[in-house]
């Protein structure tokens, strides 16, 4: 999905939600697309799985995301009981984690540095070519 996102001249991120060991969200970033600065790849997906599963908590699914979420993201995943959230690469300037677990559900599990490098390679390949 990241890749896919690269290729559509997205912010390259990715997103699929897991539950019962079965996908059933996969999505990426599409703001441009979408011309939605809500659009974000973790947004859509929790749009997508709750879709899926007829309800709006997913406390019994994992996200899996190719980079640290953002506040705004954080926030939704906590209103929808995630799960468990695993993210490949960190976001220094823009990821929840500068403010805090606390901005997550208290029972969403936290696993992060997941395929980090080829995630963050992916990125700084698309923010490179853009400057």
């Amino acid at each position: 999905e990241a890749r896919l996102a690269y290729e559509e001249g997205e912010i390259p991120v990715g997103a699929v939600v897991v539950s019962q060991n079965q996908i059933i969200a996969r999505t990426r970033n599409q703001t441009e697309r979408l011309q939605d600065v809500t659009a974000h790849a973790e947004i859509l997906a929790i749009t997508a799985a709750a879709d899926y599963l007829g309800g709006k908590y997913l406390d019994d699914c994992t996200l899996y995301v190719t980079l640290e979420p953002c506040v705004m993201c954080a926030g939704a995943l906590a209103w929808a009981q995630l799960g468990k959230l695993v993210y490949g690469a960190a976001d220094e300037k823009r990821g929840f984690m500068r403010h805090g677990r606390a901005l997550l559900h208290p029972k969403t599990e936290v696993a992060y540095g997941i395929l980090e490098e080829e995630c963050g390679a992916l990125l700084k390949e698309f923010f490179a070519a853009r400057r």
